[in-house]
């Protein structure tokens, strides 16, 4: 019985062992979760990559599966100025198709060869990369034209996967927060959480709100807010904009089409969460690189107080919302 308790503990610790991270070049510490033995990625070559970027204390600052789109990464030869043995460029050299890995990059190694300092979020060591290569794309002797074309044709499936996929997030979405939504037949939904005693607002008028927008799909990421502690809550406080309530021209398209057409449904003082499909909010081109291409979003606001226009007044040339709240341009 003892010597089976003996293999066990042994076998357990040999498992623990396997699962410490190496030493690689330039202070990089890794630990291979997956290999598929398949070819590594060269010069020239780029790949498709889903990541979660941490600090040591497992604090997300970055995450593909927040979009639902895996980054692009293009190999670049090792004489690009700022390059150096242990840096991104390495550990994504370290994997092929399939494979899976765990990074730690020294940030003091960083900022010595980088010449750039230690950025202030980090208060550990090292910046902690989780990564899955989904697909490697190998330049080889494949004219650049031709390699362009392998590259957009597998994009525009992520994209048309996504563009497929956006009513399930949506019904998911409603069904998981347990929401009991009215339609419009724009396919705007919204639920009145505390209805305002105050006026509704007409074309033309300003509302001033509290607002909270997050992605629906995913981790039901937070992208903006003008409230601070719920910034500070999900790390995306920023010292340099305000965080007060939001004034927004109604109804003349200086924001996306679900609010101008979800904010005249809200009297003053009302409490509400509006459901944006992707075709009234960024549609095919996403927004800033925090919204991907369509992508369904919510956005739970408060209606503050209704300001109605005065005669004569153009309420799009004296206010400006923020940019994650303006309207699509298109070319």
């Amino acid at each position: 019985m003892k010597k089976t308790i003996l293999m066990l503990s042994l076998a357990a610790f040999a498992v623990t062992a396997c699962q410490q991270f190496k030493d690689g070049k330039g202070g990089l510490k890794y630990k291979i979760i997956h290999s598929e033995g398949k070819e590594k990625p060269q010069a020239g070559d780029a790949m498709f990559v889903s990541m979660v970027v941490k600090t040591e204390s497992d604090s997300v600052l970055n995450s593909t599966y927040d979009v639902g789109l895996p980054q692009y990464i293009q190999i670049p030869p090792d004489t690009i100025p700022g390059t150096y043995p242990g840096d991104q460029l390495t550990m994504f050299k370290m994997l092929g198709e399939g494979d899976s890995a765990i990074f730690k990059i020294n940030l003091d190694t960083m900022a010595a060869k980088t010449g750039q300092p230690k950025p202030p979020i980090f208060k550990g060591s090292y910046v902690v990369f989780d990564i899955k290569i989904n697909k490697l794309f190998k330049k080889g002797q494949l004219t650049d034209s031709a390699f362009r074309t392998q590259l957009d044709a597998y994009y525009k499936g992520l994209i048309e996967k996504v563009k497929t996929g956006e009513d399930g997030k949506l019904n998911a979405y409603i069904q998981k927060e347990g929401l009991k939504t009215q339609k419009t037949a724009s396919g705007l939904q919204y639920v009145i959480k505390e209805e305002g005693k105050g006026v509704k607002p007409n074309v033309g008028d300003t509302v001033k709100i509290n607002y909270t927008g997050k992605l629906i799909g995913g981790t039901g990421k937070v992208f903006d807010t003008n409230i601070k502690e719920v910034a500070q809550k999900e790390k995306t406080f920023n010292a340099m904009r305000p965080y007060e309530p939001m004034k927004i021209p109604v109804g003349v398209g200086a924001v996306i089409p679900g609010w101008d057409e979800g904010l005249v449904l809200l009297s003053k003082g009302t409490k509400a969460t509006l459901i944006i499909p992707s075709k009234l909010a960024y549609g095919e081109q996403g927004a800033q690189g925090a919204i991907p291409p369509f992508s369904p979003l919510a956005f739970d606001v408060e209606v503050v107080d209704v300001i109605a226009k005065k005669p004569g007044s153009d309420t799009t040339k004296t206010l400006a919302p923020p940019p994650a709240l303006q309207a699509p341009q298109h070319p």
